[in-house]
C-alpha cells in the first residue's frame, strides 16, 4: 500500500513539473456578466426569453403592467388641457384698448390742425392727450395683468408637463430590455409573476469578448505590459487543447494570496497579482473553463 501511495504521488509531482513548463500562468475564463433587474412593480405580461437566447443591446424581451401608469397619464393630459385652456388671449383683450387709443391719436392730430387754424383751444387739445395717458396707463396695466395670468397658467402646464415626463420614464421602465449585447445565462422569473424593484429577471454576459483570469509571481510580473501579444491555451478535457491569441487588459495594482484553485510557476510564492487577458471567442470558451497562458 506505501509503495503505490509512493508511486502515485512521485508521479502527481513528475506531471505537476512537466506541466508547468508548458505555462507561464494558468487561471479560468470569465466574461462581464450583467444581472438585469425590474425597475417597476406590477405584473409581468411578457417575458419572452430563453437561456442561451442571443439578445442585442436595448432589445426588449418583456413588459411589465403598465394599466395604472398609462391611466396616470391620460389624467394628466386632461388636466393640462384645462389648465391651458384658461390661458388669456392677450391680444384679442388688448385689441379695443389699442383701437381707443389709435381712435384718440387721431382725434389728437385733428384738434392739434384745428387749434393751428385758431378753431380749437389748448384745452381741449390737452384733454385729449390727457384721454390718451388714461387708456395707455390701462393698456399698460392690462398687459401686466394678463402676463402674469398667462405666466402662472404657463408654469403650471410646464409642471404638468414634467410629471407626464416623470410618467413616460416610469412606463419606459415597464419594458424588460438587455442593456448589453450578449447570450443569456440565466432567467429568474416567467410571464405571469409579480416583479418588485430591483427583482433579479435575467444575467446577460458578453461571451464574444471573454477574458482569462491569471495569477503570476512578483517575479513575472515585471515582464510583462499592458497590451501585451500572449497565447492562450485553452483546455477542454480528455486532451483537446486549442490556442488562442489573446492580449493583456488588465494587471492589479495589489497583490493577493495565491488561490487555491491556481497553479503558478513558483509554489513558494505566498502572493500573486491577478492578471486578464482578453481573447475572441469562437463560441466553443466557456465560462469558468480552464486556460493557460504562455508568452
Amino acid at each position: 500500500m506505501r509503495e503505490v501511495s509512493f508511486f502515485t504521488a512521485a508521479l502527481l509531482v513528475l506531471t505537476a513539473c512537466g506541466h508547468g513548463e508548458d505555462f507561464d500562468a494558468t487561471g479560468t475564463f470569465e466574461a462581464t456578466e450583467v444581472t438585469v433587474s425590474s425597475e417597476a412593480a406590477g405584473r409581468i405580461l411578457r417575458f419572452e426569453v430563453e437561456e442561451g437566447d442571443r439578445l442585442q443591446a436595448g432589445e426588449p424581451v418583456g413588459e411589465i403592467d403598465t394599466v395604472q401608469l398609462v391611466l396616470q397619464r391620460k389624467q394628466l393630459e386632461r388636466q393640462r388641457a384645462s389648465v391651458r385652456s384658461g390661458r388669456p388671449d392677450i391680444a384679442r383683450q388688448a385689441a379695443a384698448l389699442r383701437e381707443q387709443i389709435a381712435k384718440q391719436e387721431t382725434e389728437r392730430k385733428r384738434v392739434a390742425n384745428l387749434l393751428r387754424d385758431g378753431a380749437a383751444t389748448s384745452k381741449q387739445l390737452d384733454d385729449v392727450d390727457a384721454q390718451i395717458r388714461v387708456l395707455k396707463g390701462q393698456l399698460d396695466a392690462l398687459l401686466s395683468t394678463l402676463g402674469n395670468s398667462a405666466a402662472a397658467i404657463d408654469e403650471s402646464s410646464s409642471m404638468i408637463d414634467l410629471q407626464i415626463a416623470a410618467i413616460d420614464d416610469r412606463l419606459a421602465k415597464c419594458r424588460i430590455v438587455s442593456p448589453v449585447t450578449g447570450t443569456v445565462l440565466a432567467k429568474y422569473a416567467e410571464a405571469g409573476e409579480l416583479a418588485s424593484v430591483g427583482r433579479p429577471l435575467m444575467k446577460v454576459a458578453d461571451l464574444d469578448h471573454i477574458r482569462l483570469r491569471a495569477y503570476v509571481t512578483s517575479e513575472q510580473l515585471a515582464g510583462i505590459r499592458l497590451g501585451q501579444e500572449v497565447t492562450v491555451t485553452a483546455d477542454f478535457g480528455g486532451g483537446e487543447r486549442y490556442d488562442y491569441p489573446g492580449r493583456i487588459v488588465w494587471i492589479a495594482s495589489e497583490s493577493e494570496f495565491t488561490p487555491k484553485t491556481i497553479q503558478t510557476r513558483s509554489t513558494r510564492a505566498n502572493l500573486v497579482y491577478a492578471v486578464k487577458i482578453a481573447v475572441e471567442n469562437d463560441g466553443r470558451l466557456k465560462i469558468g473553463m480552464y486556460g493557460e497562458t504562455k508568452w
